[in-house]
């Protein structure tokens, strides 16, 4: 597969968009003031106070800044760095302990913080509160074992280590240098924390957009283009300090007459990504709904009448709808319960065959995605890990002229 990334700067904005065989599959979008939202950004790690507990869902508000409170899961708590313990209890009012960032807010919902930290590299990811030896369950199971028997030496009664996908084909050797810079970072913040402040930020995690260069799959990486010198000049840092040997995939375009977003229709394709209609390569379409508790996307037939006529044409209707559907969710990222209402068929072999096609096609996703069941009215139920808030979050939408249109595009 070839991939690229796009990396400009517009509308007070980073974006970045992935590309994969020259299609847009992700677009992430962050605020361009780097001191904005700082203590926010997921991944980063406080000293946090206890403001409340809800003994009755077993949950914990601590405030990481004067007025800030996010959800935590009081489960955690046994395994919780203190800097300061008000009561004998695993959890008190006044508590201050450490406490990572693990979900951003969403709408009304507040961030959700976690005292089970994790240390994030390109490789590996190094975890306090799980002690166990894992391995990217996306890698083949022979290269699984294999780091498995490797890393056997490291494991402890500390903390834990998360071999990730892009460890793939990377050297040992690099995987191990990383994991022992992970733990040295790790060592460190346990030793500064008891003598810093409540509120403090321990670790400020990255700029989004260095952060998605961590996390994507290098295998199969052309380009990663960059809009603007200075934009450019913090990308290749990021490369020379982290992945010298790639630093050549890191390219400058600089051409304000025609802008990376008018030569790869980054605009266009962000348009289409907010827009609630969606149409199919054949006449039919989705309508994507989302709601405060879940995600409905609705499959029509559209101008694609004659199809209804027969199982066998409404089949394909359907299996256009779920390679399209499986695409609008990652490139809308789209999470938490999502419900589908494909057209309805009537043999029990196809719709089989329906699940089985568009499980194959969300197993694509990097983001855990996990197709449920389909309900007794027909419904597909699918869930997707919760992280980032969906593309519809980032945008200021009112900044778009969205044009519905009864044509297809």
């Amino acid at each position: 597969m070839k991939r690229k990334i796009l990396i400009e700067k517009t509308d007070g904005q980073y974006r970045t968009y992935f590309l994969e065989n020259d299609e847009i599959v992700e677009i992430h979008c962050s605020p361009a003031d780097e001191t904005s939202g700082q203590h926010h950004r997921l991944g980063s790690i406080y000293v946090g106070k206890v403001k409340n507990i809800v003994p009755n869902i077993g949950a914990a508000f601590i405030e990481i800044e004067n007025g800030i409170s996010c959800y935590y899961d009081m489960k955690e708590a046994p395994n919780a760095v203190f800097t300061s313990r008000i009561g004998k209890k695993p959890l008190c009012i006044g508590d201050e302990l450490v406490v990572q960032i693990s979900k951003e807010a969403v709408k009304t919902k507040a961030p959700t913080v976690t005292s089970n930290l994790s240390f994030t590299g390109r490789y590996a990811v190094l975890t306090h509160g799980n002690t166990r030896i894992g391995v990217s369950s996306k890698l083949p199971r022979s290269v699984r074992d294999e780091f498995k028997a490797q890393l056997k030496d490291w494991h402890n009664d500390q903390f834990g280590i998360i071999v990730r996908t892009n460890a793939k084909d990377a050297d040992f050797g690099d995987v191990i240098r990383e994991i022992e810079s992970l733990r040295e970072d790790y060592l460190a913040l346990l030793a500064a924390a008891p003598s810093r402040v409540c509120f403090s930020c321990l670790k400020s995690s990255p700029p989004e957009y260095i952060t998605d260069l961590k996390n994507v799959y290098m295998e199969g990486m052309e380009a990663i283009v960059v809009e603007g010198r200075e934009l450019y000049e913090k990308v290749h840092s990021y490369f020379e300090s982290e992945l010298p040997a790639r630093t050549d995939l890191v390219r400058l375009y600089d051409n304000p007459s025609f802008p990376l977003c008018k030569l790869y229709g980054t605009e266009t394709a962000l348009q289409r990504a907010l827009m609630e209609k969606v149409w199919l390569k054949h006449g039919g379409y989705l309508i994507i709904q989302p709601t405060e508790a879940l995600t409905v996307i609705d499959v029509n037939s559209g101008k694609n009448i004659s199809r209804m006529k027969n199982e066998n044409g409404i089949m394909k209707i359907n299996l256009e709808a779920a390679e399209e559907a499986a695409k609008q969710i990652r490139l809308r990222n789209l999470s938490g319960i999502i419900l589908i209402d494909f057209i309805n068929l009537e043999q029990q072999e196809n719709i089989n065959t329906l699940l089985k096609e568009f499980r194959s096609m969300l197993a694509q996703d990097p983001v855990q995605t996990s197709l449920i069941d389909i309900t007794p009215l027909n419904l597909v139920e699918i869930t997707r890990k919760k992280v980032h808030k969906p593309l519809a979050e980032q945008i200021d939408i009112k900044t778009f002229h969205l044009q519905e249109t009864d044509e297809a595009i």
